[in-house]
């Protein structure tokens, strides 16, 4: 049973069940596994140390959101094998249970695995395999969330969603719209999210980290957005903002990531904070683990360093980001009750 109240420390924190609501798999890898899968592809990295490396792939220095998706050309040369595949996905999983996160929804774009020549099937059937692993050896569950790339275009997002949909029982529990949304609407792929509609799929789309709250609308009003990936300018239309509130839409917030990406100019004056006590659903997840540095328990440990959230509150994040999974609603209301009494 969950204490209340009192101190927030790491250790309470890592304790605490958690959902992991977005974060990238191509943005994920250890670096000591970057290190090996290199060495056995012939990959050359620019440097020779995890440590390093890690440091190295750090997006820190990110000018904005296209100079942060850069980062992914390293990672995605290493993913382009099923065993890599597979090998990756499964340490994201257990890399997750080991910080206490019950339920995890995995997302990537399967076309970018297939420059070495997979096909889409055989990508999907090897992450799948890692997380099928991963869930018979610790105590976490996991989902697939397939992301279609804006900028490719309509006949892009229509293949993604009819994968999605081949793969819907067999572990794939949504699509997402994802990449540069400036210049890239998501208006234009609201045929491939009316087919994840009618095969009864949920839906999620990044809107609002690098366009403003029209990203949103369009979101929910042409994709029929169940989540909102980032969220983070919708501040900025106060009668959109009502709308999510009132809706209940989540909105998966990455605190790190979109300081990083320069939507957020500090911690301290990510709107986060302003979501909450206005009564939006939210969640905190990582975005990337890997280009920020992050974990799920850090996020939560962000929020209350600089947005002096505390430990019950935190408890209520937790208790949301559950709540906002994509799980059949019987087992979310046993798993919920199971962690939270």
């Amino acid at each position: 049973m969950l204490t209340s109240g009192g101190e927030v420390t790491r250790e309470r924190l890592r304790a605490l069940p958690k959902a992991e609501l977005h974060v990238h798999l191509d943005g994920s890898i250890r670096p000591e596994t970057m290190l090996e899968l290199a060495a056995e592809a012939g990959v050359a990295l620019p440097v020779s140390t995890a440590a390093a490396l890690a440091d190295h792939m750090r997006a820190d220095d990110s000018a904005d959101l296209v100079d942060y998706l850069s980062k992914f050309e390293t990672t995605l040369a290493l993913m382009q094998t099923a065993p890599q595949l597979e090998r990756i996905a499964y340490e994201l999983a257990v890399d997750h249970a080991a910080e206490n996160v019950k339920w995890v929804e995995v997302r990537f774009s399967p076309w970018l695995n297939t420059w070495g020549g997979l096909s889409m099937d055989e990508v999907m059937d090897a992450v799948l395999a890692g997380l099928g692993r991963a869930e018979a050896e610790a105590d976490v569950r996991t989902g697939v969330i397939i992301c279609a790339l804006r900028h490719l275009g309509p006949d892009h997002s229509m293949e993604l969603a009819e994968l999605a949909v081949a793969y819907r029982d067999r572990g794939v529990v949504a699509v997402d719209l994802a990449a540069a949304e400036k210049g890239n609407p998501a208006a234009l792929h609201a045929e491939a999210f009316r087919l994840a509609a009618e095969h009864d799929l949920s839906r999620t789309v990044h809107a609002g980290e690098a366009f403003g709250p029209p990203s949103i609308r369009q979101a929910l009003l042409d994709c029929d957005a169940h989540r909102i990936g980032h969220g983070t300018r919708l501040h900025e239309d106060e009668s959109l903002e009502r709308y999510v509130r009132d809706h209940r839409i989540p909105l998966e917030i990455c605190l790190t990531s979109n300081v990083q990406t320069r939507v957020a100019a500090t911690f301290e004056t990510h709107p986060v904070r302003r979501y909450f006590d206005e009564g939006i659903r939210l969640t905190l997840c990582t975005d990337n683990r890997l280009m920020s540095g992050t974990t799920v328990t850090e996020e939560y440990w962000r929020a209350h360093r600089h947005l002096g959230f505390t430990f019950d509150e935190l408890v209520e994040v937790a208790r949301m980001g559950f709540d906002a999974a994509f799980l059949p609603w019987p087992e979310k209301k046993e798993m919920v009750a199971g962690l939270f009494g």
